[in-house]
């Protein structure tokens, strides 16, 4: 992606972070018909000697054509925050009128072979992990375990598991750094006023 230095993400956890808080992620790869993207919830797995920028596991159904192209590299996409951004934010739209709108975004792209497990146990590991997060908010967070266990052992006969070691992971915080501190400062409450509050934070602190 075109990456201006000004807008270039490059902490891990930060880019780690953005993932575990938008897990959706698009996932493209080049099959028989071309370009294709799939979009999946992942987990991010922690960094490890073996895999020192993370790992993103999810699931697909069986019959889903990536089940069939492991080893194929992979382009993963996760769309954070963004927003619109009016030029009656910025102090020059009062003195010359010289500006234009534009868009602010955070994404990180992430790039690794593409693993298939076909393994009931773990899946069943990994499902577990993920409605125990997605369930977090609920008033009564269901779990696996009320689910009669036949009706799960059923239900995973259905899917297998996708793993991506990352090999290249990039960020790109487009989020006004280009503009003065006090069009920062207009921007950031512009924002706060409409109620966008994660991109309001974002240009004020990143």
């Amino acid at each position: 992606m075109y990456q201006p230095s000004h807008f270039e993400e490059c902490r891990l956890d930060v880019l780690h972070r953005l993932l575990s808080e938008f897990p959706l992620g698009a996932l493209v790869t080049h099959g028989a018909d071309g370009l294709c993207a799939d979009h999946i919830p992942f987990e991010i797995g922690a960094p490890t000697p073996q895999a020192p920028l993370g790992v993103l596991r999810g699931h697909v159904a069986r019959a889903n054509p990536l089940a069939q192209q492991a080893g194929r590299d992979a382009l993963l996409i996760f769309q954070g925050p963004h927003s619109y951004i009016t030029p009656a934010w910025y102090v020059e739209k009062q003195v010359s009128g010289k500006v234009v709108p534009t868009y602010n975004y955070a994404v990180v792209h992430a790039h690794g072979l593409l693993h298939v497990i076909d393994d009931a146990q773990w899946l069943q590991a990994l499902l577990g992990r993920l409605t125990a997060r997605h369930e977090a908010a609920q008033m009564q967070p269901w779990s696996l375990s009320d689910a009669p266990p036949e009706y799960i052992e059923r239900m995973l006969t259905a899917i297998v598991g996708i793993e991506i070691p990352l090999a290249r992971i990039e960020g790109k915080w487009k989020t006004s750094q280009n503009r003065s501190e006090s069009d920062r400062e207009r921007i950031a409450a512009g924002l706060q006023q409409q109620g966008e509050t994660a991109m309001a934070d974002l240009v004020r602190f990143v």
